[in-house]
């Protein structure tokens, strides 16, 4: 190594010195993120009837590549439809441990009902509230387990800590 080089490197360091720093003051400041971003998982429901979009077919669990998918699936009612097809998805639940979010799933879903949100904020305490099912994937639901939590132990609304651009897959996700 030559000393051409040695000071090639330093004089990076030394430009990047006196640059201004780009930290983002999180959470009073939100961060913001890419619209391709893949964060916590969402059930989707028909715009039009407010069906679950998830048939239950379990295509989602078979491509996850870390096994963090688990589907039941039921016959349904004729007179009292959950889905637009002939079974529903009884149990839907994610183990947000296993997850490596690749969008496999979200891949594999013939009627489109999985996506990859943009919530990023998945902390918890305990880990049972790591495992995310059918009602905490819903389309209507703001934010992670422990954030519901803290704000219904507070009396307020989730607030979510990132802004992002829309993604045509997201219809009927609600952000803030």
């Amino acid at each position: 190594m030559s000393v051409l080089e040695i000071a090639k490197g330093m004089g990076v360091t030394l430009s990047h010195l006196f640059k201004k720093p780009v930290t983002v003051q999180y959470p009073e400041e939100r961060a913001r993120i890419a619209a391709r971003f893949r964060g916590r998982h969402h059930l989707l429901r028909h715009p039009d009837t407010g069906l679950e979009k998830c048939i239950g077919c379990s295509l989602c669990a078979a491509a996850c590549p870390s096994y963090a998918i688990y589907v039941e699936a039921a016959e349904n009612d004729p007179a009292n439809p959950t889905s637009a097809g002939e079974r529903y998805a009884s149990i839907y639940e994610i183990n947000m441990l296993r997850c490596i979010f690749c969008g496999m799933c979200e891949e594999a879903c013939p009627t489109g009902a999985v996506v990859l949100g943009h919530e990023f904020e998945l902390a918890d305490f305990r880990y049972q509230d790591f495992v995310y099912r059918k009602d905490d994937m819903l389309v209507g639901v703001t934010g992670g387990k422990w954030q519901r939590r803290e704000a219904a132990e507070k009396g307020t609304e989730v607030r979510l800590g990132f802004t992002a651009g829309r993604r045509v897959e997201l219809e009927g996700v609600e952000e803030q």
